[in-house]
């Protein structure tokens, strides 16, 4: 062999050594990634135990004074600022400039006629360009100020008309801290949805409940969506396995998991109603009654099912002297008197103690107007009574849970609905107008006014006319619907009922 190759040789070998060495390195370097996720993953699933163990350590506080504060809005307006184009002030033209750009001869020139007369032309050039100027510079400013004018006169109505709104708005929020402080019904529940909303967990699920109140005996009905079994971590640790390039997980034991449900469920349980009894600073509250229910699916049918899984009525009194942090949760609830599945992994339902049934003093049994459109198909022959009937029988027809209110005692509601569906449902109050004439602008204030203090998500307005434009104005930033007479017979007839809408001669 040749030194050529043999130094060819050397190198090859040098190369493979090289590649076998960066091979290694590479395998030593993702191991040690490896190792690290693990550690990570185990580190995050301990933190997630630990979380849910302390549920009851850190329930969310809340002063009813601060919520109303933080409604208020600052009574404050921008500045009045010209635009880059208005900020620069026009430059008035001075005689002096346009004379000293004329050269002007010496003494002993100025003695020479032509050059005298020349000079003189030339000043009278300079006056003249300088009137010209000046005119243009008069008419500039003139046009300028007018704008500047007009401006500053349409920021003051902006100004006013919007520092009105902000004040009219923090009135609003003062009555209804006051109508708070009364024990208004409205402000109760809307407190109580506040504190519930706000209260955050460790655990990801969508968080729902409904709220309702009853002022004898003063009593706060909670139906609230507890969290499944599989928000419990089932990893006890993970491990690298280097044969098998692998990263592996160890299961809990399903006892430990099932325990750790259970416990999560009493913690949630606890948690909500300490909560809202903590923020009832003036007293409204005496009793909570609480139904934990779950959604999911029955495996025998493959439908939805929600069970209740807990429930429990306390009162403040009795249940403000335990001391959360060191009881054990389960006892507490027994101590209390709570109903809890055995097998609530299993979804296996209890019978509540207390049954959400919405229920509200205002709200009476409805008739069935629709099923009279067929003798009196024109809507403006049914009273204003069977007209009210009417609207909550479509609305119900349409699928919501709709309550009818006393006539006179509804507190500006002649219907309450109950949207059912998850995150975008909730509570809305409709007013019916069987008008004839143009709704105006005062109908929409009222609702808006008892949207506010009942505490609803949205208003529906319903009338067998139309609306003007006033009222559009108003509603068009606000949850609120108008529904005109066209629309609701569109709606009659979407939902399988003819009508008519003729108004009587004058």
């Amino acid at each position: 062999m040749d030194n050529y190759s043999k130094e060819a040789a050397k190198l090859e070998r040098a190369y493979q050594r090289a590649l076998k060495a960066t091979e290694k390195a590479q395998k030593e370097l993702h191991q040690a990634l490896q190792f690290e996720e693990v550690e990570k993953k185990n580190k995050a699933n301990l933190r997630q135990i630990e979380a849910i163990d302390n549920i009851l350590q850190k329930p969310y506080k809340l002063n009813p004074e601060d919520y109303y504060r933080r409604q208020t809005k600052a009574e404050t307006y921008p500045a009045f600022i010209l635009s880059a184009n208005d900020a620069i002030v026009p430059t008035k033209p001075e005689i002096e400039k346009y004379i000293q750009q004329i050269e002007k001869p010496n003494a002993i020139l100025r003695l020479l006629p032509f050059i005298k007369k020349k000079y003189d032309l030339k000043v009278e050039e300079a006056c003249r360009q300088h009137s010209i100027d000046l005119d243009k510079y008069e008419k500039v400013n003139e046009e300028r100020n007018r704008r500047i004018a007009r401006l500053k006169e349409e920021y003051e109505v902006k100004k006013l008309t919007k520092l009105e709104k902000i004040k009219q708005h923090n009135e609003n929020v003062a009555l209804l801290f006051e109508s708070y402080k009364l024990g208004d019904p409205g402000q109760v529940v809307a407190i109580a949805e506040y504190v519930l909303e706000q209260s955050k967990y460790p655990i990801d699920y969508s968080k729902k409940y409904r709220v309702l109140y009853n002022p004898q005996p003063k009593e706060l009905i909670i139906e609230y969506e507890l969290p499944g079994v599989s928000t419990v971590p089932t990893v006890l640790e993970y491990r690298y396995v280097k044969v098998r390039d692998e990263i592996v997980s160890k299961p809990r034991p399903k006892k430990v998991v099932i325990t750790e449900y259970q416990d999560l469920i009493a913690a949630v349980t606890l948690r909500t109603i300490f909560e809202c009894f903590s923020v009832d600073k003036f007293n409204h509250v005496e009793v909570i009654s609480f139904n934990g229910m779950l959604t999911t699916i029955d495996p025998a049918t493959g439908h939805e099912i929600r069970p209740c899984l807990i429930s429990v009525r306390t009162t403040k009194e009795h249940f403000m002297a335990i001391n959360l942090k060191m009881v054990d949760k389960k006892i507490c609830l027994r101590n209390l008197g709570a109903v809890a599945s055995p097998r609530p992994e299993e979804s296996l339902a209890i019978k509540p103690i207390v049954e959400f049934d919405m229920f509200d003093k205002r709200f009476i049994e409805s008739g069935d107007a629709l099923s009279e459109l067929d003798s009196r198909p024109n809507i403006m022959e049914l009273n204003p009574w069977e007209f009210e009937e009417l609207i909550t029988n479509l609305f119900e027809k349409i699928g919501f849970e709709t309550r009818l209110t006393q006539a006179s005692r509804d507190g500006g509601v002649d219907c309450v609905a109950f949207d059912t569906r998850p995150i975008v449902g909730g509570k809305v109050v409709i007013q019916a107008k069987r008008y004839k004439n143009v709704v105006g602008v005062s109908a929409a204030r009222d609702l808006y006014g008892t949207l506010v203090n009942e505490g609803a998500n949205k208003g529906i307005l319903v009338t067998t006319s139309h609306f003007s434009q006033a009222t559009y104005d108003f509603c068009k930033d606000k949850p609120i619907e108008m529904i005109d007479g066209g629309g609701l017979l569109y709606l009659l007839k979407e939902n399988g009922f003819e009508a008519k809408i003729i108004m009587p001669e004058e």
